[in-house]
């Protein structure tokens, strides 16, 4: 009888350790799966961010581009500078004045 005993308590301990190992193990798991679903948002949003900085360079290049040649200069000196060669004038064009919103009716 006592060694009933002892060996039901001795199976009941081994199933008990198994079960805190398992839940150990999944409680790791789902950590590093949390962790690992974190870092592929920051990826995204990374590759995201780099997507958009190479644009802006592309655009910036081209820009450069433009204004190292004399003639791709003159827009700009125009529109920020407002200055102008002797025989040239700027015409400065209004849109047409838009009616006010009329109350709603009721």
């Amino acid at each position: 009888m006592t060694m009933r005993i002892v060996r039901l308590f001795g199976r009941l301990s081994v199933a008990a350790f198994a079960l805190l190992i398992a839940t150990l193990v999944s409680i790791q798991f789902e950590q590093i799966v949390a962790r690992n679903v974190s870092l592929q948002r920051t990826v995204n949003s990374t590759r995201a961010d780099i997507g958009v900085l190479r644009e802006q360079a592309s655009k910036k290049r081209a820009q450069i581009e433009r204004l190292s040649d004399p003639e791709g200069v003159v827009p700009e000196i125009h529109d920020r500078l407002h200055l102008v060669s002797p025989h040239e004038e700027l015409i400065y064009v209004k849109g047409l004045p838009t009616a006010a919103p009329s109350a709603p009716e009721r």
